[in-house]
């Protein structure tokens, strides 16, 4: 159904028109990929998106027909970053910087309004600026986080280009027509220390992110059915598991005359989506995965002796314990990822398993809706954004255990929607707890369940956008 701005605009004869800029991969990139829909959707805009590619986006972004996907090219300088990282650097925003400003005031038919992603910041700020001065147009930024944070978690926040790069983000940051931001505690640190008047714009997800049906979830398991038999290294609690061809069974689900069941002896599917970056410690995931291990196998009085092989055979034929197989799916790509699956491959787990892959577009949220609970490893390298893997798993009714830091609990609300830890020992206390008695006696973790649904249906990111966003972009438009 058009809104009234979708009709205000058919009736002047033009409609507005937007561009969202992503320096980085769209695909990896949904809160941009929200913002396209929305404008498209609920502003009545044609939208053009100027990003590098990668990765799919959503099929509803790919497929809507006011939406365009310019894409740029990705500058890898391997060779010269060889010689000099700095030099590598700065010839990298020189062109990012060219790249940009070409595609904004050559490629793209001229928009009334851009909305830039920031971070990165260099050259992305400076180039959207240009760019609106030059066309005559409005320029939003959306504030994910700082850049310069994430610049200091490398080289300290002392350095020299992190001081750089801070004026050059507050400098043009403060040269635009307005700013969102994903927190209060955000929206604060503008005001206060930076000079910036932002719109806080809570990440949402939006109606493709839901709990899936059952018909949903034996579909995606059978989808993924030789994936997750497949051991990453010795075989494990899941591996011994068989791909049924017919694709009646699978490791949680089995199809009986047109019914669709889960298994009562089912592994607990554990999901956490990471980009596999110094600011998410995952580190501290194995750890818990390594102690939830040892302390059940201590619990059921089971020493070290124990026939793995046995025990895995007897709980494929039906045996149950009062502790369940974890299978935790890891989604996401990023550069530490080798490195933790080597670590991953090392470990010696009786009732733990791991899985890495990246999922399509469309299969990620049937992940998450299938999943019994989420794991966020995010910390921020400000303090001051919030993770959107917990968006998107509250939007699927899934709880989560997050690690805390100092603006979670505007989002995670403890024994609620979810739990908190700060240690590894303290996540695995909260598996040991949320999972005994799996899957029909775990009361605990059906009560955060109850809660996520509720956050869930209590709001979406087409009702988030409307309230916050659409006025803001209405207003500097014209």
């Amino acid at each position: 159904m058009p809104t009234a701005t979708t009709m205000a605009a058919s009736a002047a004869g033009r409609r507005k028109r937007a561009a969202v800029v992503v320096l980085g991969d769209i695909g990896r990139s949904p809160r941009m990929q929200y913002h396209s829909l929305s404008l498209a959707n609920q502003a009545g805009m044609e939208v053009d998106i100027v990003a590098n590619g990668g990765s799919d986006p959503h099929l509803s972004v790919r497929e809507n027909p006011s939406i365009h996907i310019h894409e740029m090219k990705t500058v890898k300088l391997t060779g010269i970053s060889k010689i000099s990282g700095a030099l590598a650097l700065l010839l990298k925003a020189a062109i990012q910087f060219v790249m940009l400003v070409w595609f904004l005031c050559f490629k793209i038919p001229r928009p009334d309004v851009l909305l830039v992603q920031n971070p990165p910041s260099v050259p992305t700020l400076a180039a959207v600026k240009l760019a609106s001065w030059l066309r005559g147009a409005k320029f939003i930024v959306d504030w994910h986080n700082f850049g310069y944070t994430l610049l200091g978690l490398s080289h300290g926040r002392s350095h020299i280009i992190v001081k750089i790069y801070f004026w050059f983000e507050k400098h043009f940051g403060q040269m635009a027509d307005g700013a969102l931001c994903v927190t209060k505690a955000m929206q604060h640190e503008l005001a206060q220390n930076w000079g910036i008047r932002a719109t806080v714009l809570y990440d949402q997800s939006p109606d493709f992110f839901h709990p899936a049906s059952m018909m949903e979830k034996h579909g995606l398991f059978s989808r993924l059915g030789n994936t997750i038999c497949s051991a990453m290294g010795n075989a494990d609690c899941i591996s011994v598991e068989e791909v049924v061809e017919n694709m009646d069974t699978t490791v949680f689900t089995s199809k009986i005359d047109r019914e669709i069941f889960l298994k009562p002896n089912r592994p607990a599917l554990v999901v956490s989506s990471t980009s596999w970056t110094p600011d998410e410690d995952f580190s501290i995931l194995l750890e818990a995965a390594l102690m939830y291990d040892r302390r059940v196998a201590a619990t059921l009085g089971e020493d070290d002796s124990m026939d793995e092989r046995q025990l895995w055979t007897d709980i494929k034929n039906g045996k149950q314990f009062v502790y369940p197989r974890l299978l935790f799916i890891i989604t996401g790509k990023g550069p530490d990822r080798k490195k933790y699956e080597d670590q991953i491959k090392r470990l010696k787990l009786r009732r733990v398993a791991f899985r890495t892959m990246w999922l399509a577009s469309e299969d990620y949220p049937l992940l998450l809706g299938s999943a019994d609970l989420g794991v966020s490893l995010h910390t921020s390298s400000s303090g001051l954004d919030l993770p959107m893997k917990v968006v998107d798993m509250f939007g699927c009714g899934l709880p989560v255990c997050a690690a805390s830091f100092s603006c979670i609990e505007e989002l995670v609300k403890v024994n609620k929607n979810g739990l908190l830890f700060s240690t590894s020992s303290e996540l695995a206390d909260e598996l040991m707890m949320l999972f005994k008695g799996f899957p029909e006696e775990c009361n605990a973790l059906k009560s955060l369940k109850e809660g996520a649904m509720h956050t869930s249906s209590s709001s979406k990111w087409s009702t988030e956008w409307e309230t916050n966003a659409l006025p803001l972009v209405n207003q500097v438009s014209g």
